[in-house]
């Protein structure tokens, strides 16, 4: 299966590399993609990571699941509308969409949450409560393909709700 993580600059460290070894431990063939190709930089500057593709590059057939970090990366990939467009098709195809902490940012501006039961970021709670969401309080909500997370905390638990989704391995 194909697994794409979108970043943004300023993504959270943590949530990129523990989804990132463990879809490729589960079996997965991983990709990078963000806005443009290059490097991308962490939140904190501790990390900076090659983005192999830009999504509007990619079609949403070509993708299994796909993975929206937390940080303030988000808030920027939703500006794109190749990344929106992206996510949509992913969506619209059956693929997995996994999005933990502010990842669900994307998923606002993409049309995606409307009626969906969900969690994030306790700062993004109220937007996607505005959106239409149905929130719930747990650490990680499954809807469908749709699989969201609080945040780093809850990172063992929403990696194994995708890779279970996903049929328990990537390969």
């Amino acid at each position: 299966m194909r697994a794409v993580i979108l970043l943004g600059d300023g993504f959270e460290e943590s949530e990129f590399i523990y989804p990132y070894y463990r879809l490729l431990e589960a079996g997965f063939e991983v990709e990078v993609c963000s806005s443009k190709i290059g490097q991308v930089r962490s939140k904190r500057g501790c990390l900076t990571w090659r983005a192999e593709r830009e999504a509007r590059g990619l079609s949403g057939e070509d993708v299994d699941l796909i993975l929206i970090p937390g940080g303030w990366g988000p808030d920027r990939l939703r500006r794109d509308p190749n990344v929106l467009r992206l996510v949509r098709e992913v969506h619209g195809a059956g693929g997995i969409v996994a999005a933990i902490c502010h990842g669900p940012q994307v998923l606002i501006s993409a049309g995606l949450v409307r009626g969906r039961r969900m969690t994030g970021a306790s700062s993004i709670l109220d937007d996607l409560e505005n959106a239409g969401a149905i929130l719930e309080g747990g650490p990680v909500v499954v809807d469908g393909r749709v699989v969201t997370a609080r945040g780093p905390q809850d990172l063992p638990e929403f990696m194994s709700a995708v890779v279970e989704l996903a049929g328990g391995s990537g390969g």
